[in-house]
């Protein structure tokens, strides 16, 4: 059963008649005390009020999606300070707000920006972090970003991940013809650039641990090749394409390496190592089950797999110089697609609960299982680069969505097509500045 699971998920990921379509985002669920914050409009000179309002509007969106904050209405402020010596602490006291954010754009040469922000401690009536970064056309959303992400971090102690990229996987139909999309997109759904078209299914997106490639599996010609794809110049390589399945790549750590499922014509699939740049090729398990689904640990020394070894989906780990795997779930029937967060203490995974397929969190010290998504057919959960939230893909009336959860369950969101199908979200690591 299983067996027959993965190779027909590999041959036939998108079968569903579907429409290209653009993200949006809305909060499902959100921690029960919000901390109040305002984002005052930033002062600008003449001519540069549209820009003081999609900053200001970008930063506001970011800290509402995150489920932890209440923003002030600009109509509600009873003042609009740039600066800090203009800022009245009893006005904002009054409104119950505990920081401020402020802020100042002025132009610079050859269409450049300089943007400059700080937050204050309305309590304790002092600046908490100022910062003064420049911009341009091109970057204005990812600097509005980067404030966010400061802020964010100053505030809950917790580092932002609003300037970081999702990857997915759309699909859609017209004209009796289907084609897949490989995306990425800003972390709010927005900036979407295409890394890829095709007419045969596109699957399994990872991230080079640099942010600055992708890897995934391409089903051009009828048969799955691994390719990797540089995003800046848009140049991609054949990986791996071996007779039979070439499946589920993931860089490790140093980005030097991949970790593969592989198939002969038997369909039987074990997990392999291979050395991007030489091409060496290490077969890691040598079981007659199915080893799958491949991920790698922080360390880089050891993977956690999916294999039906012991009669049913379940996870197992194994060190690099070893031939030898141990089992780690052992709560329900069903735990598939591991993944593990950056800072290596949980395990993400697809569980079974009652029936549904639902995302679930490990803590690999604790050894406590927690679910956190709602879902009946959620699946490809993702970590973002913080260990704070996942991402992961589920169903909203037969359609593909990806949808955000914390790790502690508290706050979920959802990144909803108008229409379409979209599947296989993976959370870039943090970008390089």
């Amino acid at each position: 059963m299983f067996k027959q699971k993965i190779i027909y998920f590999l041959l036939f990921f998108f079968m569903q008649t579907t429409s290209m379509a653009e993200l949006t985002i809305r909060i499902t669920q959100g921690v029960g005390k919000q901390t109040p914050v305002a984002i005052v409009p930033f002062g600008v000179g003449s001519g540069l009020s549209k820009i003081s309002e999609n900053i200001t509007e970008i930063i506001t969106n970011d800290l509402l999606r995150s489920g932890r904050f209440s923003v002030t209405p600009v109509e509600n402020m009873l003042q609009q300070p740039s600066t800090g010596a203009e800022i009245d602490f009893d006005d904002w006291s009054i409104l119950g707000v505990e920081a401020v954010v402020i802020g100042k754009i002025t132009e610079g040469r050859n269409n450049s920006y300089n943007i400059q922000f700080q937050l204050f401690d309305i309590y304790k009536r002092e600046q908490i972090v100022g910062y003064r970064m420049p911009a341009n056309e091109k970057t204005l959303r990812r600097s509005a970003h980067r404030i966010a992400d400061m802020v964010f971090e100053e505030l809950t102690g917790i580092r932002g991940v609003f300037d970081t990229k999702v990857a997915y996987v759309r699909s859609n139909a017209s004209n009796e013809k289907r084609n897949y999309t490989l995306v990425i997109s800003d972390s709010d759904g927005e900036n979407e650039q295409i890394v890829l078209e095709s007419k045969d299914p596109i699957m399994s997106p990872a991230w080079s641990p640099d942010s600055r490639m992708l890897s995934y599996v391409s089903f051009e010609g009828n048969m799955s090749t691994i390719y990797v794809q540089n995003l800046r110049t848009g140049n991609r390589r054949k990986i791996s394409e071996l007779p039979g399945i070439n499946g589920s790549p993931a860089f490790s750590p140093d980005g030097r390496k991949l970790v593969l499922t592989l198939g002969g014509s038997d369909g039987n699939l074990d997990i392999h190592v291979l050395d991007i740049a030489t091409r060496n090729l290490k077969r890691l398990t040598y079981n007659r089950s199915i080893d799958t689904e491949a991920t790698w640990a922080p360390n880089g020394e050891e993977i956690y797999f999916t294999s039906d070894r012991g009669g049913s989906p379940q996870i197992y780990k194994m060190k690099l110089n070893s031939d030898r795997a141990s089992r780690v779930t052992f709560e329900g029937s069903y735990n598939a697609r591991p993944r593990l967060s950056p800072d290596g203490n949980k395990l993400a995974m697809v569980h079974q609960y009652r029936g549904d397929y639902r995302i679930a969190i490990y803590d690999i010290e604790e050894k406590d299982l927690l679910i956190l998504s709602s879902g009946s057919q959620d699946e490809s959960p993702s970590f973002a680069p913080n260990s704070d939230t996942l991402i992961y893909a589920t169903k909203l009336s037969g359609d593909g969505v990806l949808e955000t959860v914390t790790a502690d369950g508290l706050v979920r969101q959802r990144m909803a097509p108008k229409s379409g199908d979209i599947r296989e979200p993976v959370w870039s690591p943090f970008l390089k500045l």
